[in-house]
């Protein structure tokens, strides 16, 4: 059997709701999309995330993928867009904190001081965010952003399947940015996009 028809016999299983099956493309495809992502992205959290993003849509969206048609060009056109509208938002994301930089600069701080107290501040929000997971999920997601563990490396950890693990950081990121638009959206990007780039409080 060649990898084309493996391949397929994945996919029909996927369509079909295996997790075994949905597993063995996300480790066939992570390091080639990997590459892909980091290429444009020029970060291995961001490419790291945009990767679990195009897996987990295409996950929720398994009962509509054509099972006979070729699926390394449906996944990278998923992942082609994620990439796209992740650098719109940290385009965004940077102009918006440029934006608080020289709001407070004009205040007569330092450009280190400001930086400073501005990552503090919405780290300090982050973490309270973050207090309105799970446990589980609290766990997950540290492990993945704090300490830098692969998605494999947390299954293993705590003893759950690396979907499991995919699926729970989608969610977390997703409640995060729910409870933090209460803020308002100028700080949503800005603050998820500090946490991933791991700046310190």
């Amino acid at each position: 059997m060649n990898n084309t028809e493996q391949e397929k016999i994945w996919v029909r299983r996927l369509v079909k709701g295996d997790e075994d099956a949905f597993c063995e493309l996300y480790a066939t495809y992570k390091n080639r999309l990997m590459y892909f992502a980091l290429r444009m992205l020029k970060s291995a959290t961001f490419a790291e995330d945009v990767f679990q993003d195009t897996f987990s849509a295409i996950w929720k969206t398994r009962e509509f993928i054509d099972a006979e048609a070729p699926f390394g060009p449906y996944v990278y056109t998923i992942m082609r867009n994620r990439i796209i509208n992740m650098l719109a938002d940290l385009d965004k994301s940077e102009r918006l904190k440029e934006s608080l930089l020289s709001s407070s600069l004009d205040a007569g701080e330092s450009e280190e001081q400001t930086d400073t107290i501005i990552t503090k501040e919405l780290m300090q929000l982050l973490e309270k965010a973050l207090h309105t997971l799970t446990p589980q999920q609290q766990k997950v997601f540290r492990l993945s952003r704090e300490q830098g563990m692969s998605h494999k490396e947390i299954a293993d950890e705590i003893n759950i399947s690396v979907n499991t693990v995919q699926r729970h950081i989608s969610a977390s990121l997703q409640l995060l940015r729910n409870v933090l638009q209460k803020h308002g959206d100028i700080y949503i990007d800005v603050i998820l996009l500090v946490f991933c780039m791991n700046l310190p409080l």
